[in-house]
């Protein structure tokens, strides 16, 4: 593995942790509350970064046709049916990314399919996946902070340093 595959992986892994500490402790009827005006909640950014994952190994696997799921706004509700399930989901959604980027070249181009908002997007490099996969957890980690501050008064950062 190359240090800049390592240490794409490694920012990556840091930003999961990040979010993953956001829903430590909470039950399923807490992860499907909403705190904010936003019909966000920590169960259903928990769901669309499953689905993020796995859109994104679909994609930088090359497997065919358009990830299941990509288009389904439905991936940011979830119903509160089983936490650890879907934390479980999750997780095992991470092994996967994580397999397939440490089995690329971070240059190899992939095709991306089609959307509504890029009928003929331009293929992206591994490497690139990796740094929208960062950014994506990031943003919903900082979402999920707020979410989880005004739920119960727990702060990411304090977990962070426990």
């Amino acid at each position: 593995m190359t240090m800049e595959l390592n240490d794409l992986l490694h920012e990556l892994n840091d930003q999961r942790r990040t979010f993953r500490v956001t829903v430590r402790g909470l039950t399923a009827a807490e992860a499907v509350k909403r705190t904010t005006v936003s019909e966000l909640t920590l169960g259903g950014l928990l769901k669309h970064l499953t689905w993020c994952e796995r859109g994104w190994t679909h994609i930088l696997t090359e497997q065919p046709g358009t990830p299941p799921g990509m288009l389904d706004w439905g991936q940011y509700t979830w119903t509160g049916d089983d936490l650890d399930a879907l934390l479980e989901s999750y997780d095992e959604a991470v092994r996967a990314t994580d397999e397939a980027v440490r089995a690329a070249s971070l240059d190899k181009l992939v095709p991306l399919p089609s959307a509504p908002w890029d009928q003929n997007p331009r293929p992206m490099s591994i490497r690139r996946i990796v740094l929208h996969l960062i950014r994506e957890t990031a943003q919903h980690a900082g979402h999920a902070d707020i979410i989880r501050e005004t739920l119960d008064g727990q702060s990411t950062t304090a977990f962070l340093y426990e």
